[in-house]
């Protein structure tokens, strides 16, 4: 009853800080919104269903027409906003936001799962090869536009990260069984694999090289509605059953073999975790490129507030996720830091990825010299 009590008072007091970062995040800009503005900006476009009529959509090329429910939709609220604040609010700068809060979530969590999976703290969604398996199909849809037909960059980068990662655990798995140490290792060799074909895709990409650099540090510029669509269901899905699986990640941290003596099916359990932190991490890194640090520093900064039972520390580190990468990225698309007392320190315009790797080295730097970064 205790731990219930915990996760749901941690998990509260997270999503009440993230309400605050979104709010602040899209206030703030060229333009300077009162949040309150913002608030009522963001209320006018909730919606609930008012009817269903019936429709029909025809199939391109086939003349044939499907019908198709038409839902109709009322808004809850009507607040009086200025036209140009609410555009501003939820065409321009929400989408950004809501596309970094489910980056951020998504990393968060595939970083939990995967610093609990292999017992490591230096474990990150990254270690077996999922974000350079995306930079790779993501470099080689903007490089070699003709070779990558199917879906445009985002699904070349998720297909290329998935692929990335079960061609790593064919690799590790031999006779049923997938040791960790072999993922690890086989991990490491795919992304120096990888990093050369990327290297390669590089030199010839002519004048595309700008946009693949930019998309491989990690970004969020040029955010839609239609990104967050892309990535929104499959980090809420891929979350929400990895927050079944908490007790067994929880055995699993004392070995292969008391987990199997607990009635923990250890290779089953493996698979399905590594399956569901990678298309997690797919999803994040698809639309929005390779943004390091937040998978591998937010869920020990949680560990040391709500401890390593990671029935409580896979919701929390998720929320602290999504806050940490809006917090981020209003740094870096502000292009200016206001500090206390009055101190404003100019700051270029960068992606994403820049910031996190800027603030978080640091922090788990000063993790290190505290000795506060442990086996889990």
């Amino acid at each position: 009853m205790g731990r219930a009590i915990r996760t749901v008072s941690w998990s509260a007091g997270l999503l009440v800080l993230l309400v605050a970062v979104v709010v602040a995040s899209a206030a703030l800009g060229a333009v300077r919104i009162e949040p309150s503005v913002v608030t009522m900006a963001i209320l006018n476009r909730v919606v609930l269903p008012s009817g269903i009529t019936a429709g029909s959509s025809v199939i391109p090329g086939t003349g044939i027409a499907v019908p198709l429910p038409n839902v109709q939709y009322t808004s809850v609220f009507s607040f009086d906003v200025p036209s140009s604040h609410q555009t501003i609010v939820t065409d321009i700068r929400l989408p950004r936001i809501a596309l970094a809060a489910t980056v951020g979530f998504s990393l968060a969590a595939a970083g939990t799962v995967m610093q609990g999976f292999f017992r490591n703290p230096l474990a990150d969604p990254s270690i077996i090869g999922v974000s350079s398996g995306a930079a790779a199909g993501a470099v080689a849809a903007i490089a070699f536009p003709a070779l990558v037909p199917f879906g445009g960059l985002h699904l070349a980068a998720f297909v290329g990260a998935l692929g990335t990662a079960f061609l790593v655990y064919a690799i590790a798995t031999e006779g049923g069984r997938t040791p960790v140490a072999t993922l690890l290792l086989a991990g490491v060799a795919i992304q120096a694999f990888l990093g050369a074909m990327i290297s390669y895709m590089l030199v010839y990409s002519g004048d595309n090289l700008r946009q693949a650099v930019v998309w491989m540090m990690g970004h969020l510029s040029n955010s839609n509605w239609g990104d967050v669509a892309f990535a929104l269901p499959v980090t809420v899905v891929g979350v929400a059953i990895l927050l079944t699986y908490t007790r067994e990640m929880n055995v699993l941290l004392l070995g292969e073999e008391d987990a199997h003596h607990l009635g923990v099916n250890v290779e089953r359990t493996k698979l399905l975790l590594l399956a569901l932190a990678s298309i997690v991490t797919a999803a994040g890194v698809a639309v929005a490129g390779v943004i390091g640090f937040v998978g591998l520093v937010v869920p020990h900064m949680m560990r040391l507030l709500v401890g390593p039972d990671h029935r409580i520390l896979l919701p929390t580190s998720a929320l602290a996720g999504a806050s940490f990468l809006i917090a981020t990225d209003t740094i870096a698309r502000l292009g200016t830091l206001s500090l206390p007392f009055g101190i404003a320190v100019d700051t270029p315009v960068v992606p994403v990825g820049i910031i996190t790797a800027a603030l978080g080295a640091p922090f788990f730097l000063f993790l290190l010299t505290r000795r506060e970064v442990h086996s889990v």
